[in-house]
């Protein structure tokens, strides 16, 4: 997938992927990416999401498909103006939980189901976010990697403590039990996130199958290294290559500048080549010249 969309001196460039993984029957995941044309867009802006459920058979699928779509229903239920936009994302997400929570309640909770949500809205230079459980938001900036969400995590609060550093939290056997998700009480609290986007700026959005196997560092550099597109699939090829068992998903959005660095510079250099022939060029009729002089003077005398 690979949507654009102009805004001032920028492109937005998206692209998503997501696989099943190599143990898995179904793919939990579900991944939104609202299309930028769209007139609801140009009210709200562009609304991006990932979602990793949790429950018995399909529970999970079922958990992550209704979050992902009563949160796009409700987030465009209305025009909302720039200071509404996290109000309304946040109040999305919590009835996305409650539309969960009843989904199983009536049939027991035998039928328990559940899952992560990580959303981000765009609208022209600021990004807004929302999440609850542990996928994440990244933005990438002068290619460093900020992680901006905070995951609902024991190894996370254990992180947080001082008792596990970073990478003993990746190899924890506790780093898949989430402290906080969608849809197993009638009632959730959902961290919001707002920031001021900058050109060349990407966000990034991914699921555990994905940031678990992949470091900070490594997830940037790949993002880097293509257009979005390309990028979100390299990243979850990479996750299954690292040996992920999870589902993998990962959303890339990039505030393409509308001449990049690296074109300014070709461009600079293109005319200083330029300048650098035509110098040549008449040193060369110059020096011509005056050796056309001595002659015709030498002939003289």
């Amino acid at each position: 997938m690979v949507t654009r969309i102009r805004a001032r001196e920028t492109t937005l460039v998206l692209g998503a992927a997501t696989d099943p993984g190599p143990a898995r029957e179904q793919n939990e995941d579900a991944v939104l990416v609202v299309d930028p044309a769209s007139p609801e867009v140009q009210e709200n802006g562009v609304l991006l999401a990932v979602a990793d459920g949790m429950g018995g058979y399909r529970g999970g699928e079922i958990a992550a498909q209704l979050a992902v779509e009563v949160l796009r229903d409700r987030f465009y239920a209305s025009p909302i103006g720039p200071a509404d936009v996290a109000k309304r994302l946040e109040h999305a997400v919590r009835e996305a939980n409650e539309r969960i929570f009843r989904e199983w309640e009536s049939q027991g909770e035998e039928q328990l189901m559940g899952t992560t949500l990580v959303a981000a809205v765009i609208r022209g230079e600021s990004l807004t976010v929302a999440n609850v459980g542990d996928s994440r938001a990244y933005l990438i900036r002068a290619k460093r990697p900020t992680q901006i969400t905070r995951d609902h995590s024991l190894v996370a609060e254990h992180v947080e403590a001082g008792l596990l550093s970073r990478e003993e939290a990746r190899g924890s056997s506790y780093r898949n039990v989430i402290t906080r998700a969608l849809g197993y009480r009638s009632k959730v609290d959902v961290d919001i996130f707002e920031l001021r986007l900058m050109s060349d700026d990407r966000i990034v959005l991914t699921t555990d199958g994905v940031h678990d196997v992949l470091s900070d560092e490594e997830l940037a550099a790949i993002v880097l290294a293509a257009e979005p597109e390309r990028a979100a699939r390299s990243l979850v090829e990479q996750a299954l290559a690292r040996g992920t068992h999870d589902n993998a998903s990962a959303i890339v959005a990039w505030l393409k500048p509308a001449v990049l660095p690296d074109e300014d510079r070709t461009r600079t250099d293109e005319q200083s080549n330029r300048w650098i022939v035509v110098l040549i060029v008449v040193g060369l009729l110059v020096f011509v010249a005056i050796i056309g002089i001595i002659v015709m003077l030498g002939s003289t005398g």
